[in-house]
């Protein structure tokens, strides 16, 4: 496997993993290990849960106090650092300021953070990525609007883990490219892993795409920065845009889909659905997106 290269070369150093007590946790901590082992990152983690005032709208009728909502606050706040902690134990990764340092593989937990959706896009403007499970539609699953704080209220990119833990991460990436502004700006924070990465595929779905430039010129551009990337134009025929892209990474045996989010807006993609929407749903790998 590829490491990283020349010093100065950028890299995902820092990565926030927002963590709850769930079934899908467990896949978005394997796919940070992943991440943070290309590069010897720092795995920072911290308590999410919804903001207190969300927590008593969800039964009103249940009674809850105050007190009651508080306790159990803290019981979810507990539990995710418990499974938080307890997987990099299992892992052998060193905390920061115990046997590793920031520079080398390791995790901190961050243990003041508030409650609510809205600090993971806050916090996570200092962070060089964003490790979330994929969102689910049961109650019990991650959050869309977890997702949704961190594509557009970060600044930064967002890397979703399918809902089984995958055995490798960007050695075959493909690239959705649709022409947009989106997909422009997930490529480039896309570049420190299709650096490392043995194969990348742009792939461009007829049809599906914007005004822009082409992927055979997306291709030369990075060809320029040292990355050799093979560009192809399929039909969609009976399948849609998402349909298709998942259909072509699953055959070209990819661990990667980078992916602008939402080139169409987030409420016609609710209404009518979309390609973002589809893959969000779908995705049996992990994808990389920005907005």
């Amino acid at each position: 496997m590829k490491t990283w290269g020349q010093r100065g070369e950028a890299r995902m150093k820092s990565i926030l993993v927002p963590t709850e007590h769930n079934a899908a946790m467990r896949s978005a901590l394997d796919v940070a290990l992943l991440l943070a082992q290309k590069f010897d990152g720092c795995m920072e983690g911290f308590a999410l849960r919804p903001a207190v005032a969300d927590m008593m709208a969800m039964d009103p009728d249940a009674g809850l106090t105050m007190v009651a909502v508080k306790e159990n606050d803290a019981e979810m706040a507990r539990q995710a650092e418990e499974l938080f902690r307890s997987f990099m134990q299992s892992r052998g990764v060193k905390p920061v300021g115990g046997e590793a340092a920031a520079a080398s593989l390791s995790w901190s937990w961050r243990a003041a953070a508030p409650s609510g959706h809205d600090f993971v896009g806050s916090y996570g403007r200092v962070f060089d990525i964003i490790v979330l499970a994929r969102p689910g539609d049961d109650w019990q699953s991650p959050s869309m609007a977890t997702l949704e704080s961190a594509l557009f209220e970060s600044g930064r990119p967002v890397l979703i883990a399918p809902p089984d833990p995958p055995r490798s991460l960007a050695t075959n990436v493909l690239i959705a490219w649709n022409r947009s502004t989106e997909q422009a700006r997930a490529t480039a924070f896309a570049m420190p892993l299709l650096r490392l990465a043995e194969r990348v595929t742009i792939l461009m779905v007829a049809g599906a795409s914007v005004a822009g430039p082409s992927g055979l010129e997306l291709a030369r551009s990075l060809k320029m920065n040292g990355i050799a990337a093979e560009s192809m134009t399929v039909a969609a025929g009976k399948l849609n845009a998402g349909e298709t892209i998942l259909a072509k990474a699953a055959e070209l045996g990819c661990d990667l889909i980078v992916k602008g989010a939402y080139t169409q807006s987030r409420l016609r993609q609710m209404i009518f659905g979309g390609t973002t929407r589809h893959i969000l749903t779908n995705a049996g790998l992990p994808v990389l997106m920005a907005h």
